[in-house]
């Protein structure tokens, strides 16, 4: 397999670039923005569900429940782990803590954990009504909780960790390429130059 994406590549890993971590973290913002500056496609595994399942996420977790909703995950890291074409992917936030998806997500590519604090993601969330695990009379605990069960998983899985807190959108863009190139990524010039810019 050609990972023309790395200078040193891992024979066993597929190309993609992953971004990992919790609700409200910045997984689809950051990835979205960096698909411009890698020139690669760009997928959310939970839009990708919903468009194979033709219903959002807040009704599968509804009408067929969590773990239905987890192996459709598990089986989304499968088609992405087959997938050769270079792309960036954006995962569930409770994808990588089953036990089951932690080596596939290894495998998948090269594994961003974009870390933010319970507080911070409370701010960014409150009074957003589309996300099922937040649907409870003390969010700020729910999040708290999830974090502290999630947050190890999440490092288990990641290659590259990057706090996303109070930092701006280009900057923790800018922070990621940096991490990508010093573990041997090929950063497209003119993407370089807006980096270090």
């Amino acid at each position: 397999m050609n990972n023309s994406h790395q200078k040193n590549s891992e024979y066993e890993k597929a190309p993609h670039l992953i971004f990992i971590g919790f609700m409200g973290s910045g997984k689809t913002s950051i990835g979205r923005g960096l698909s411009y500056k890698l020139k690669r496609a760009f997928n959310d595994t939970d839009k990708m569900i919903e468009e194979m399942e033709k219903m959002t996420v807040s009704e599968i977790f509804a009408s067929k429940g969590e773990k239905y909703f987890r192996t459709l995950e598990t089986q989304v890291l499968r088609d992405i782990r087959s997938d050769l074409s270079p792309k960036i992917y954006s995962l569930g936030g409770g994808t990588p803590v089953q036990m089951q998806n932690q080596p596939l997500i290894k495998k998948c590519g090269t594994v961003v954990y974009l870390r933010i604090s319970p507080e911070q993601v409370y701010e960014r969330l409150k009074g957003d009504t589309k996300r099922p695990l937040l649907q409870c009379s003390d969010p700020l605990s729910k999040i708290k909780n999830l974090i502290a069960v999630r947050g190890p998983a999440y490092e288990r899985c990641a290659d590259i960790i990057v706090d996303t807190g109070d930092t701006e959108r280009d900057d923790v863009m800018k922070d990621v390429l940096r991490k990508l190139e010093q573990a041997g990524w090929d950063i497209p010039a003119d993407t370089k130059e807006w980096m270090n810019s």
